[in-house]
């Protein structure tokens, strides 16, 4: 085990909030996971995960046990003509979609370039452009923080929904994501229309996986800015899902506004388009702002924390709902001290 004192957590999260970890750990091995949290149980230390800190609201201090898991493990089998993609927690979700994409494998192409790392993907079921987690999740290995004890959770255990999963609730703060495996298929099956989105337009027909991801790394990183350059967390508000009546009355007043009918009587409205016809694109309060070309993308300029962030955040949910009567909720996980 290697557990460091006083670490600071402000490059560990792409919105680059200013977090002190009393300790922290970042095991390599299932082995070094168990260790390092029967020390914590011993010691009688709360534990806090972390994955890849792309989509995570973090507080200015951290007491107990950060756990970062860095299993790099991952592997490909075949089952009943299925290509099963094994992957370790710690291993980047982006790197791990490009290389199956080259590989000539289908199913994950259309999340390219979502930051993070495979272990937190499950957390809030990432999507884009048509496509979930969800839609290829075989089963997902879990560790639970009170024994040590290594389980299996299919697919529909997993509860997942819009942005939803177990792991936001029942089992929140009690598991430690492991392991994914992926359902892949070498069968061509490409998913390229989502809303006024056409991503055939940008592609040869027909199209690889690995064309796909690379055209959607083009849409996104027109549309979205580099965390590396510019902190955020990516889309911090979800789209809201609505009352199909809701979203008739609005239609009616707004005609073109975008929307996605669900199933059960919703639907889905789209957060930036009403964020900026709010005319919030672009704002600026403090440290934090709306990104100029994304208004779904807040965006932190330096020296501003979390309570700054969440001010600023209320502010367009305020405005968003005082015109639509829609309440927009954050996307990224607020993490508290335990």
């Amino acid at each position: 085990m290697n557990i460091l004192s006083n670490v600071d957590l402000s490059a560990a999260n792409t919105l680059r909030l200013p977090c002190q970890a009393e300790r922290f750990a970042s095991p390599k091995t299932l082995t070094a996971l168990r260790q390092t949290l029967a020390e914590a149980r011993h010691e009688g230390w709360p534990v806090t995960l972390l994955g890849g800190g792309s989509n995570v609201l973090l507080p200015e201090a951290l007491p107990g046990l950060v756990v970062r898991p860095d299993l790099q493990q991952h592997w490909l089998s075949q089952r009943q003509g299925q290509v099963l993609a094994h992957v370790g927690a710690g291993v980047n979700w982006h790197t791990l979609v490009m290389a199956t994409a080259a590989r000539g494998l289908w199913g994950i192409e259309n999340l390219a370039l979502i930051p993070g790392s495979c272990g937190a993907a499950p957390v809030q079921n990432i999507g884009a452009y048509g496509v979930e987690l969800a839609d290829t999740l075989q089963a997902v290995q879990v560790m639970e923080l009170a024994t040590g004890r290594v389980n299996w959770l299919s697919a529909q255990e997993c509860a997942f929904g819009y942005r939803e999963s177990i792991f936001k609730g029942e089992l929140a703060g009690s598991i430690v994501i492991t392991q994914l495996v992926l359902r892949l298929s070498r069968t061509p099956a490409p998913r390229l229309g989502y809303g006024d989105l056409d991503l055939a337009a940008r592609l040869a027909s027909p199209p690889t996986p690995l064309a796909v991801a690379e055209a959607v790394c083009g849409i996104r990183r027109e549309k979205l800015p580099d965390p590396q350059v510019l902190a955020n967390a990516g889309s911090f508000f979800k789209n809201p899902l609505v009352a199909d009546v809701l979203a008739a009355q609005l239609l009616q007043q707004y005609p073109a506004m975008p929307h996605f009918p669900q199933e059960g009587g919703q639907t889905k409205l789209a957060a930036g388009w009403l964020i900026d016809q709010c005319g919030l694109k672009g704002m600026r309060d403090g440290a934090f702002g709306v990104h100029q070309h994304q208004a779904l993308v807040l965006v932190h300029f330096g020296g501003g924390d979390r309570q700054g962030l969440m001010k600023t955040a209320s502010y367009i949910a305020d405005q968003v709902e005082a015109r639509f009567g829609v309440r927009l909720e954050p996307e990224p996980r607020l993490i508290n001290p335990c």
